[in-house]
């Protein structure tokens, strides 16, 4: 796949459609083909991590550091699968498994209370004491079934969250 929205062909297309398991439409794929051209400062065929910093909804998000972990030198297809999350057509496991590569900033397939809490300390930054963060983390978890020292993996998010209405939804304007 080129560099430019021209060199993207119908084939093209629905290779990404069907890698991303159908969660765009191909008008929606030919829209975050330019986005992802406008990027690719380079014309290297991908994004480094620090070019994503360059987009002001990306920025200022406050899980962005922990999103640059997952993001290094994104090409296309990886880029597209990484968005798919945000479609209203992704399924709730591909949201959870998403949610769950967040909180798991050291890969290990684990997420221990220490990673939630810093996350968490992420997204309220200072309009939360530690200590609060730490009572109502701890309160949650033991509403779930779980302790402060439990060890959750996927399985146990895909419990906790399963039954919930997670709204993970971005509008792709479409060209």
């Amino acid at each position: 796949m080129g560099n430019s929205s021209s060199m993207l062909t119908q084939y093209d297309i629905e290779e990404v459609q069907k890698y991303c398991e159908d969660t765009f439409t191909q008008q929606e794929i030919v829209s975050l083909y330019s986005r992802f051209c406008q990027l690719d400062r380079k014309n290297c065929g991908f994004i480094p991590s620090d070019e994503f910093l360059s987009i002001p909804e990306f920025s200022l998000n406050p899980l962005s550091h922990s999103l640059l972990n997952m993001l290094d030198g994104l090409n296309f297809k990886e880029f597209v699968a990484f968005l798919s999350v945000f479609s209203p057509r992704a399924t709730m496991q591909h949201k959870i498994e998403f949610i769950f590569k967040v909180y798991d900033t050291d890969c290990n397939g684990k997420v221990t209370f220490r990673d939630i809490l810093r996350v968490l300390k992420d997204m309220t930054g200072q309009f939360m004491p530690e200590k609060q963060m730490e009572e109502i983390l701890t309160q949650v978890l033991e509403e779930a079934g779980y302790q402060k020292d439990s060890v959750l993996v996927l399985s146990d998010f895909m419990k906790i969250l399963g039954d919930s209405d997670l709204k993970m939804e971005v509008d792709f304007h479409v060209d």
